[in-house]
């Protein structure tokens, strides 16, 4: 029995999938349950396609199993993640971007915690850049009015090494919480993203209206609402390469720009439009468009 299915989407990041998938593979190994390797391709054209299908013939071990799926377009990350999460068998699905480097990892000891906190809808761990500092985008507040605004005005920024004023100016980053210690958060970032396999059947996965950003804020936003807990647990760690995507030409800078800003249009739409009054939406909508023109 499959107890855990790990969701990698991959598009055009031949050699970082490369070495997340040997790493990964090698952590998983050492577990003692069965686990599963769900790659994803979105229409690489670097050569992953071919190394993909390589790994799987390497990776042939009784305890990891091994899935490839090949689309034929870019469907975006909601999209191409549902995919994998609709061919998982495991108990627990963790999303985890290409551009994660996993080591050390106690699998054992972090499925345990989950088996025992049944009313934990999603955990992340301690997600690094590899500078060791933490990831902002993996512990995280939602972008509320205030928060956003805290944020965009450098407010949080100004603050967050005064601690008394970081529980009202740092929200959108969750900057008044101590980072070494197990505690809530709003959302995780979905480079390293755990839940179980019966809250997405019930939410129907990430909402693919979204192509890219704010889908994995969309997911946790649902998933509190249905009572669950979203998790930060630094007791492990895994380093985040982000930016890896082929995203360093100008076009696809500019796309990247629009994915995101677009993200906020949606999300702001779903979740909080029409709770202030309807001047404030529009206001809201103006600072998004000007800020994806800047």
């Amino acid at each position: 029995m499959i107890k855990l299915s790990v969701v990698i989407l991959s598009y055009n990041t031949k050699d970082i999938t490369k070495d997340c998938l040997e790493k990964l593979y090698k952590s998983l190994s050492n577990a003692s349950f069965q686990s599963e390797i769900i790659i994803i391709d979105n229409a690489s054209v670097d050569g992953s396609q071919e190394m993909i299908s390589q790994s799987k013939k390497i990776f042939a071990k009784r305890n990891v199993t091994f899935k490839t799926i090949f689309n034929q377009q870019n469907e975006g990350y909601p999209k191409g993640n549902n995919r994998g999460f609709h061919n998982a068998t495991g108990e627990y699905i963790l999303f985890l971007n290409s551009d994660v480097m996993i080591d050390t990892f106690h699998w054992d000891k972090v499925l345990k915690y989950l088996d025992e906190q049944t009313n934990i809808g999603a955990l992340t761990v301690r997600v690094e850049l590899p500078t060791k500092r933490i990831d902002p985008a993996s512990h995280r507040g939602f972008p509320t009015i205030w928060n956003s605004f805290c944020y965009y005005a450098y407010l949080e920024a100004m603050t967050k090494h005064i601690h008394f004023l970081r529980r009202y100016f740092g929200g959108y980053h969750l900057t008044n919480l101590n980072l070494n210690t197990v505690h809530e958060i709003d959302s995780p970032s979905g480079a390293f993203y755990l839940t179980r396999k019966k809250i997405l059947n019930g939410l129907g996965g990430f909402d693919e209206t979204f192509f890219m950003y704010g889908e994995d804020l969309d997911l946790s936003y649902r998933m509190k609402e249905n009572g669950y807990k979203i998790v930060y647990y630094p007791h492990e760690n895994v380093t985040h390469f982000k930016y890896q995507s082929g995203l360093k030409n100008t076009v696809a800078q500019k796309k990247t720009k629009q994915y995101f800003y677009d993200s906020m249009r949606i999300f702001y739409r779903k979740h909080y439009e029409g709770e202030n009054p309807w001047l404030i939406d529009q206001v809201v909508y103006f600072f998004i468009g000007l800020k994806s023109q800047l």
